[in-house]
């Protein structure tokens, strides 16, 4: 196996780019779980209850779509910062967690679809059936794609940071843990949606952290890691 190849060069503005990049995903993505309307599996019940949200549900449906774009550059970001160490992990994970965002983005545009419908409570039975329709076609490609895209990215990512020890290893540990809670926890305790927030906020702002913090080696021309066997 030969030793990782030096770090690669980022400037300082690209490293404030990433970093906030990562933190307005974080945010962004805290603010609309926890603000998002209870979803039922009845489509008409499901405009219903983002009607009666009001004001909230309207935020975190805005922002979901919005925190895409700069997940797609956070996403990025944390690919170069393992590339050196664990070339394949982040190739791998970065691709999926980039079809991922695509996939969310698509989503996004149908929720805030939902959010126009969800006004007409006269035609509601009829909307539901439309949703129903959106639901059952094409879309369901796009929603496939970004949930498996997003939570297999955001894995072997943070397998990548794990390995490459990158960053401290609570990052990583953090970014699993958000995942567990947040794909397979939701809906088990009330406060799985707070916890699956912060632990996103953590983990991202803790690689945000190891980009502009002095002391980090991450895109400082010339500067090289010391021999070690790329890991993935």
């Amino acid at each position: 196996m030969s030793p990782a190849a030096p770090t690669a060069t980022m400037s300082r503005p690209v490293r404030i780019l990433a970093a906030a990049s990562l933190v307005a995903t974080a945010v962004l993505s805290a603010v609309s779980v926890l603000l998002q309307p209870e979803f039922a599996a009845d489509p008409a019940a499901r405009l219903a209850g983002i009607a009666a949200a009001g004001t909230p549900a309207t935020v975190s449906m805005m922002t979901f779509a919005l925190s895409q774009l700069p997940f797609l550059v956070a996403v990025v970001a944390i690919g170069l910062l393992v590339r050196p160490r664990a070339p394949r992990l982040a190739w791998t994970g970065g691709v999926l967690a980039c079809l991922g965002g695509f996939g969310h983005t698509v989503f996004g545009g149908i929720a805030l679809a939902y959010l126009a419908l969800s006004g007409d409570a006269a035609h509601r039975p009829t909307l539901g059936a439309v949703v129903t329709r959106i639901e059952a076609g094409p879309a369901q490609l796009f929603m496939a794609m970004g949930l498996l895209g997003t939570v297999l990215g955001l894995l072997l990512l943070g397998v990548a940071l794990f390995r490459s020890r990158a960053v401290p290893r609570w990052v990583p540990v953090a970014l699993w843990a958000f995942l567990v809670v947040e794909f397979a926890g939701s809906g088990i305790s009330a406060w799985s949606a707070p916890a699956s927030g912060l632990l996103f906020v953590a983990s991202f702002g803790g690689v945000a952290l190891e980009l502009v913090r002095p002391a980090s080696r991450v895109g400082v021309p010339g500067a090289a890691l010391a021999p070690r066997p790329v890991v993935g």
